[in-house]
């Protein structure tokens, strides 16, 4: 029953801003979202302390800020995130972007999330 209520807590969408994202599977050093993000808006630019990620994009086009670098990634190509990187995603298409991102590290929650700009002044 618990590794039931576990899944489902895991398969919950969560709003942002931005637009949404959902915990598809987790372990001790991994997690997969898929996020959804809204024409026109973008993520914050930030960094992690403690974890890397993956990013695929599923449907969209993605802009993506790393580093000093600027690129575009569209559908069935990936990027990675290396930890501390400043990082920030955008969707600047008339559809939604639709990526799934694979986290890895030893600390996987929202609160390693060190924003940098913030356009929804978090």
């Amino acid at each position: 029953m618990a590794e039931k209520q576990a899944q489902e807590t895991t398969r919950k969408i969560v709003d942002r801003p931005w637009g949404s994202y959902q915990v598809l599977s987790q372990g001790e050093r991994y997690k997969v979202k898929k996020i959804t993000v809204r024409p026109g808006e973008k993520l914050s630019l930030q960094y992690h302390q403690h974890r890397a990620e993956h990013w695929v994009v599923v449907s969209g086009t993605a802009k993506i800020s790393l580093g000093q670098n600027v690129f575009y990634i569209t559908e069935n190509q990936s990027t990675y995130i290396p930890i501390r990187e400043p990082h920030r995603l955008e969707n600047p298409g008339k559809i939604p972007l639709e990526m799934i991102e694979v986290q890895s590290g030893g600390y996987l929650e929202e609160d390693d999330i060190v924003r940098l700009e913030d356009k929804y002044d978090r």
